[in-house]
Parts: structure tokens; sequence; C-alpha cells
């Protein structure tokens, strides 16, 4: 009874909302185990933007942002394929956005957007944007929600590769249940004033992490 209510207790501490501004995820290595799992009470979705900041060396695929359901287990994912593009999946159906200049060893901006009502899809790499695609349209995202930084769900809440994981930094993870307008974008890219999201916020944020994930100061050019 002791070990349980000890648990119950850190499971209860692990998950008060923390502001993690100036703050980074560190994953050393390349496993199937390493995970930082985000909460939120959202279990409807009709639109979304996703915004974050990576730096990697990896030369291969791998995942930078994984939402499932209990019925879809690539309800939202970003996903970056190595030398080709950065696909961005919403409801298990996919598009691809090639040609963006995805260098190693450097911090990047990626935000994406999708909205059911058009099924409009479009990527922003460093606030810069890409072609407006087509991707699902009428299909909202609803059920328990389940988000993983570090892998890939292949199942709900599981079902990782390391194969297709991520080893590197990632920062300022913010999602809203909207598109957010260019200049707002512009303006995430850039580090300067923008709303903080509604679905997930970096300044208030439910997380766990699992597996050799490291929460550090974040890492700024010196003025």
């Amino acid at each position: 009874m002791a070990l349980y209510l000890l648990l119950l207790m850190l499971t209860a501490c692990a998950a008060v909302p923390q502001d993690l501004s100036g703050k980074m995820f560190t994953f050393p290595q390349q496993t199937n185990t390493a995970q930082v799992r985000l909460t939120t009470s959202r279990q409807v979705l009709g639109a979304v933007t996703v915004c974050l900041r990576s730096f990697t060396d990896l030369r291969r695929d791998h995942s930078l942002f994984s939402l499932a359901t209990p019925s879809v287990d690539n309800d939202i994912a970003i996903y970056v394929y190595a030398n080709v593009g950065i696909h961005f999946t919403i409801r298990n159906k996919a598009v691809l956005f090639g040609g963006q200049d995805y260098k190693l060893n450097t911090w990047h901006s990626i935000c994406t957007t999708w909205d059911s009502a058009t099924g409009l899809a479009q990527l922003w790499l460093d606030g810069k944007p890409s072609s407006r695609k087509s991707l699902s349209t009428g299909s909202h995202i609803s059920g328990p929600i389940k988000i993983v930084l570090g892998q890939e769900q292949d199942s709900f809440g599981g079902g990782f590769d390391i194969n297709q994981s991520f080893a590197g930094m990632l920062s300022d993870v913010h999602m809203w249940d909207h598109v957010l307008s260019p200049c707002q974008i512009q303006d995430y890219a850039s580090d300067l004033n923008f709303p903080p999201g509604n679905v997930l916020n970096w300044r208030a944020l439910e997380f766990q992490t699992e597996g050799r994930v490291l929460l550090e100061d974040g890492q700024k050019n010196c003025s």
C-alpha cells in the first residue's frame, strides 16, 4: 500500500503544469524507450497548429511529434524523411513537404497547420511557408489523446521503433486548436511575443519523461 501511495504521489507531481521557458528536452541517445508524454484534456480537434524547435545530427528518418487516439495511431504526426522532406500526417493521411532546408546541427523552428473545414495543411520552417496542400477534409480528431515526443506511435501509446526515434534537443512545444495567422507563426519563429498554445503550452506544460531524457537549460546565441 505504501508503495502504491508513493507511485500515486509521484504521478500526481509529474502532472503539475510547469513553466519550461528557457528549457529544453535532451534525448542524448537513440532508443525505443526515451520519450516525453504530454498531457491535454482536449478530446476533439477540428483544426490545429503545432509548433516546436528541434536540433539534431540524425541523418536518418525520425519523429518530431506523435499524437494518437485509440482508433488512429497517426492522428497527428510530424516526421522528418532524411534528404527528402517533412511529412505531416492527419488522421493517417499524410502529405510530404519537400525541398525544405532542414540542416543538421542547427536549431529549427517548425510549425504545421491544418483545418478540417478546408482540408488545407501547411508547413512553416524557420518562419518560411511551404505550399498549402490538401489533406483531410471534414474529419475531426476525437477520442482520448496521447502525445509523445521522441518516439513515433505505431499503436496507442506504444509500438516504438528505435529507427524512428529522435535524438537531439526539443524545445518550445505549443499546440493550438486553430490555425495561427502567418504573422503569429513568424513571431513564434523569431522568438517574439505570440499567444501561447491553448492545447499544449510550453509555459504551463503537463508532462512525464520516460527513459533517458534530460530537462536542461536551453542553448541560445549570446548577444
